[in-house]
């Protein structure tokens, strides 16, 4: 288990490092983490890595709260209907097969990497102009649909919740990173109650991975805000492409 704890804790510390730019460090530390603990049944996998995420996308989060200007309201109406939303999908993750959605979001994903590429203003500016009441109903739709699927699938849901806040409520690429980690904290959080009552977390794997994932966290954020819009546009376009392939092997091989 020591050689298989080491790679673990490396791939947690590249996941944080992705998470806190771009988001999607899931996408890095879940496949290792199957393919290293085959022995566990893959809903306390799954559950273990909540953990890691939980932490390092927290020391990520502090570091945006100084640097960006956030709305705290919103931001606490988006985290309590995705911790709920998120508690639900894990709870549903124990007894039903994902995988039917994996085609479907292939086709998501792919259509989002062709589109920020020929798109070199896609996540450069803040352009759209939402009223209070239209903003409201878009994070509440953001929250629950997104805080489901952390809390079912997870990975590359910190990606999708650039997406959402770019394409949808008009952000930035800085500020959707920073607006998704808060969103992405209260995911991971409610996954990690379910999981915790449900005894599927394995601690002496999951505590090892949230010191690594918490040191690529800060390391990530302080990246991201000191490179600003261009790095993240570039991270974020790598990121979709790694996720565009992991969905197809998904759906192709398997």
């Amino acid at each position: 288990m020591t050689s298989e704890l080491i790679i673990l804790c490396i791939a947690a510390f590249a996941a944080g490092f992705v998470d806190a730019v771009v988001g999607g460090g899931g996408l890095i530390q879940t496949p290792a983490a199957l393919v290293l603990l085959p022995q566990y049944a893959v809903s306390s996998v799954i559950g273990t890595l909540k953990i890691p995420a939980f932490c390092g996308t927290a020391f990520a989060a502090v570091q945006y709260a100084g640097k960006v200007k956030l709305n705290y309201m919103r931001l606490a109406l988006m985290a309590t209907i995705a911790f709920f939303s998120a508690f639900a999908g894990s709870a549903l993750l124990v007894s039903v097969s994902n995988s039917f959605m994996k085609p479907l979001l292939l086709v998501v994903l792919t259509a989002v990497a062709i589109y920020t590429y020929s798109n070199k203003n896609f996540g450069r500016h803040a352009a759209k102009e939402h009223s209070e009441m239209r903003q409201l109903i878009y994070a509440v739709l953001i929250s629950v649909i997104i805080g489901f699927y952390d809390g079912f699938i997870g990975p590359g849901a910190g990606s999708f919740l650039v997406l959402c806040f770019i394409s949808v409520m008009g952000f930035d690429f800085l500020k959707a990173s920073a607006n998704a980690k808060f969103v992405n904290l209260a995911t991971n959080f409610g996954s990690i109650l379910f999981f915790a009552a449900s005894g599927k977390i394995i601690y002496e794997i999951a505590i090892p991975m949230a010191i690594f994932n918490s040191a690529g966290g800060m390391i990530g954020a302080r990246f991201a805000l000191l490179k600003g819009n261009s790095f993240i546009r570039i991270f974020f376009l790598i990121v979709v492409s790694a996720t565009i392939l992991r969905f197809a092997y998904d759906v192709f091989f398997r």
